[in-house]
């Protein structure tokens, strides 16, 4: 499933950088403006915010890559980008909705899905280090010692308190 996921985020990686490169010369070639802004700025914003998209998602993508060869959940910054990519996978779906339709719509919220599957599915689990050694209580005697079958000691009740009358 971290395969996937990976190959997922790569290739999205891939298409926003694009996208964003083809509109900042879609930009670049009309030459016009839009609310007095420069169209070498739009363009250049285009770019290097399709640039900066683009390695955002390439880079957790690698994360993913490396939960998947790794075979371990995902730890501190690693953690912290995934769960990062699912709210702008969400955000994004949301917007996709209504600018996009709802096919776009449906492949954030896949791609949603199988983040916070990758989130799950590897969530924390206790390892040999951390739990106990079986071995690590007090010995019970072995034998009937007192007439209770080797049950140990029987439990100390409290008095109760007195009722007010």
């Amino acid at each position: 499933m971290a395969w996937i996921l990976a190959i997922v985020l790569f290739v999205e990686a891939l298409g926003v950088a694009a996208l964003n490169w083809f509109l900042g010369i879609v930009v670049d070639r009309q030459d016009m403006s839009l609310a007095g802004l420069d169209p070498d700025a739009m363009s250049v914003s285009s770019k290097a915010g399709g640039v900066v998209f683009g390695l955002y998602f390439a880079l957790c993508g690698l994360v993913a890559l490396l939960v998947a060869l790794r075979d371990r959940a995902p730890a501190g910054f690693g953690r912290i980008l995934l769960i990062s990519v699912a709210v702008v996978h969400a955000l994004l779906g949301a917007f996709a909705w209504g600018l996009v339709g709802p096919g776009a719509f449906v492949f954030m919220v896949v791609v949603l899905g199988l983040v916070v599957l990758l989130l799950m599915t590897y969530d924390r689990q206790e390892g040999p280090s951390d739990a106990a050694p079986a071995d690590s209580g007090p010995k019970e005697p072995e034998g009937g010692e007192g007439g209770d079958g080797g049950k140990g000691p029987a439990p100390i009740i409290p008095p109760a308190a007195p009722s007010p009358s």
